[in-house]
C-alpha cells in the first residue's frame, strides 16, 4: 500500500463517501467484505477516490485484502 501511495505525498483531506458490506468482489473469494470509499486528497494529488477493502479472515479478525486509488471522475 506504501508503494502505491507514496508518489501522491502525505494525505491533506480525507473523507469517508461511501461503505458497502458484500459477499461478493470481482476476482475475489467469497466472503464477508466491507468497501470503503474515501475522497482524498493528497499533497502532490488532490481529487482522488481511496479504495479500502477489509475481508473478514478465518480468525475473526477484519484484514485489508485490497487498496485502490484513483483520480475522482475518472
Amino acid at each position: 500500500m506504501r508503494s502505491v501511495r507514496a508518489p501522491f505525498g502525505k494525505v491533506v483531506t480525507r473523507k469517508l463517501k461511501n461503505t458497502t458490506l458484500t459477499t461478493k468482489l470481482p476476482n475475489a473469494p467469497a466472503g464477508e467484505y466491507v468497501v470503503l470509499q474515501f475522497e482524498t486528497s493528497f499533497l502532490d494529488a488532490p481529487g482522488m477516490i481511496e479504495t479500502v477493502t477489509p475481508m473478514l479472515d478465518k480468525d475473526g479478525k477484519w484484514k485489508v485484502s485490497g487498496y485502490f486509488v484513483k483520480r475522482a471522475g475518472g
